[in-house]
């Protein structure tokens, strides 16, 4: 018989252990970590009443001790990197989230989930660009889809590899929306149940597969109607009527293009006219814990995670960055309510953590 999750109090014995452990400490109402004082760091009371209060906020269970200690000393490392991170940069800060307590490589494994390890493009031949002849100059300063309405709550794929099916989600709401003037949540579930044509589910996946499976298929049922389920099921495209006068939702794509890559200023030509799903490296440690800011790296160009971009900003003040709207889908805790602002303009023509190398976006007549 399993044993009950733990929900002693480290507290008693931890004080007994803590000797040597030097950690940062958050303010008393404040999760958001942007360097503390020597006292602070070397407050070993603090540093344990921080960790319980972090276990309460986001309601973790142990399955013993031994494991909420091991999970303890997690905690207090990822924390030493939060502290030394935000005295070092200045356009973002990092703070704690409920991945504290998860080494890298466990966060890593978890949460991720874009293959781009083999052609990015499922199509032999390149597909045509609408907006090639769009002036950049014409362009708008800024552009947030979330303010036209074109953009749903943010999501939570949770510890499944489905950024992918998200990612494709909230690219199809976006253009849904702007040509039938309706916001309707859809179905990612589907995606992981019923499209294995070149996705893996849990396992993960490329956005252009699931774009082709939508248009292939017939459309995308509604989230109401096949609800998430964190984990991989049984397709059933067909969904029986669960009331009388119950319709069969489904929203249509007539198919997809890909932004030329390596290309930001087509990218911003496509923002400018619809959401757009991008793959990102975001297995960075900083990626893990950011909370606020323009976030500029560090992070490589090795694609492993599928986003949606609603749109872009502008500097703010001389030492401002650029920026494109990221909408995430580790729920509205993580980052600033569930989403990031990635720096633009950088250079480096893949873009910031590879965000310029397969943008895609569905088409609807």
């Amino acid at each position: 018989m399993a044993s009950a999750p733990l929900k002693v109090p480290l507290a008693p014995l931890l004080l007994l252990l803590c000797i040597g452990l030097g950690a940062c400490v958050a303010r008393r109402s404040d999760f958001s970590i942007v360097g503390y004082s020597e006292e602070d760091l070397s407050s070993h009371e603090r540093l344990v009443e921080l960790f319980e209060r972090w276990v309460s906020r986001h309601r973790k269970a142990y399955a013993s001790f031994e494991e909420k200690l091991r999970r303890f000393e997690v905690f207090k490392d990822n924390l030493k990197h939060i502290d030394e991170t935000n005295r070092k940069v200045s356009s973002y800060w990092l703070g704690l989230n409920e991945f504290a307590d998860l080494t890298h490589d466990e966060f890593k494994a978890t949460y991720l989930g874009v293959r781009a390890d083999h052609d990015l493009s499922p199509s032999p031949t390149r597909r045509s660009f609408r907006y090639e002849d769009v002036a950049v100059a014409g362009l708008p300063k800024t552009v947030d889809w979330r303010k036209k309405g074109a953009v749903t709550d943010v999501k939570n794929q949770g510890q499944c590899g489905s950024c992918w099916a998200f990612s494709t989600v909230a690219a199809v709401e976006g253009i849904n929306q702007i040509v039938t003037g309706n916001l309707t949540a859809l179905s990612e579930q589907e995606l992981i149940d019923c499209d294995t044509d070149g996705n893996n589910g849990c396992n993960g996946g490329l956005m252009d597969y699931a774009f082709r499976y939508i248009a292939a298929n017939g459309g995308l049922h509604t989230e109401e109607d096949y609800p998430y389920l964190m984990e991989e099921g049984t397709c059933e495209r067909k969904r029986k009527q669960q009331a009388p006068g119950h319709d069969d939702v489904v929203v249509t794509i007539s198919g997809y293009e890909d932004v030329p890559r390596n290309n930001e200023q087509a990218l911003l030509k496509a923002l400018a006219h619809q959401p757009v799903s991008v793959a990102i490296e975001a297995s960075g440690r900083s990626f893990q814990f950011y909370s606020g800011g323009v976030f500029d790296g560090p992070c490589g160009t090795e694609l492993d995670h599928g986003v949606a971009a609603v749109g872009y900003g502008a500097a703010a003040g001389k030492r401002g960055h650029d920026y494109i709207i990221v909408k995430n889908s580790w729920g509205a805790q993580w980052g600033e309510k569930g989403y990031i602002r990635m720096k633009r303009g950088t250079g480096n023509h893949q873009g910031l953590c590879g965000i310029n190398k397969m943008p895609s976006y569905p088409t609807k007549n």
